[in-house]
């Protein structure tokens, strides 16, 4: 009866090992069809962090640690890939012409690679100091009691000032893009030329300052307001001329709307004072080889523009600045 019992319970602890050993045997094969993997996650803000999975799509590894790519992120590799075999996950801010590229073959398929790489070219941003002149004003004087031979006497000469300014510019493929001017400072404040003159001296200059063309450049010109002039005989008269643009140091305000409503536009808009009315044509030859050959419409006034003064809008304050003042030959049709 013991020998029985014995045998008995020897069967059933070689039964026990034989379903542990099939156990571990079935954990064994699983193991080996499931792999598990250890991948780095960089986030975008710079923050790794390694986790245990056993997902091998990428779009799976992220879920399953509750992270969400936003809108302006980019995951390399692609969310609908595998796992690389470096068996890494980079998630980084899309740069703004990243989001243009994109946004360019979005709305155009027939896009070609070389607009596509021009628009991903990095934008370079530089500080330039630069000094430019302050042009000085002159002042005219009125010599009541000077004798009939008096023409004109400097009391005093004028002398440019200096300024330095500095912008932040914005480069593509080394080509200056944009301009921003961030601080101006005085060093050397301009001093005005004063010359003293006689009435008389002064109305016959100014009977001179104007007279009748004798040609009409209107006729020769192919721009829109040569044309809209070329019946008219102009008055060639010479202008006290500078330059302006639509920023706040220049008028004030920054929204570009003229005297006229119009939107001020480069190489068309001028200021003149309130002796010319508002459309009157204007052309200027010192201009004859830019864009607009020249010629200009009166679309603005401005406080410190008179009659014998024009004032030319340009696109950037830099360019204004570097224009400075001249005194130009303009043919005006009234």
């Amino acid at each position: 009866m013991i020998k029985n019992e014995e045998a008995s319970l020897s069967i059933k602890r070689i039964a026990c090992i034989t379903v542990l050993l099939i156990f571990l045997l079935g954990i064994g094969v699983m193991a080996t069809n499931i792999q598990l993997n250890n991948v780095k996650i960089i986030l975008s803000n710079n923050y790794e962090m390694n986790v245990l999975t056993t997902k091998t799509k990428v779009s799976e590894v992220l879920e399953e640690n509750h992270i969400v790519v936003l809108p302006e992120e980019t995951v390399v590799p692609n969310a609908d890939s595998d796992i690389t075999n470096n068996k890494t996950i980079t998630i980084t801010k899309a740069s703004e012409n990243e989001n243009d590229v994109i946004k360019l073959a979005e709305e155009n398929s027939e896009v070609s690679m070389e607009q596509l790489l021009g628009d991903y070219t990095p934008i370079v941003e530089k500080i330039i100091t630069e000094q430019v002149e302050i042009p000085f004003e002159t002042i005219t004087k009125d010599a009541e009691n000077a004798s009939g031979d008096t023409t004109s006497k400097v009391i005093t000469q004028g002398k440019n000032g200096l300024k330095e300014i500095t912008y932040k510019a914005k480069f593509r493929n080394d080509i200056e893009i944009e301009r921003t001017v961030l601080s101006e400072k005085v060093i050397t404040e301009p001093v005005n030329k004063v010359v003293q003159v006689n009435k008389k001296v002064v109305t016959t200059r100014s009977s001179s300052n104007t007279r009748t063309a004798t040609t009409n450049p209107a006729t020769s010109a192919s721009t829109s307001l040569a044309k809209k002039v070329a019946g008219k005989t102009p008055v060639v008269k010479t202008f006290n001329t500078s330059a302006y643009c639509s920023c706040s140091k220049c008028c004030g305000k920054s929204t570009g709307i003229t005297s006229s409503g119009a939107k001020a536009s480069s190489w068309y808009t001028l200021a003149a004072g309130s002796g010319y009315p508002i459309g009157t044509v204007i052309y200027i030859p010192y201009f004859k080889n830019k864009p607009n050959g020249g010629w200009f419409v009166v679309q603005d006034r401005g406080g410190a523009i008179s009659n014998n003064r024009l004032d030319v809008y340009m696109g950037t304050h830099s360019q204004a600045l570097q224009f400075g003042r001249k005194t130009l030959e303009c043919y005006v049709y009234m």
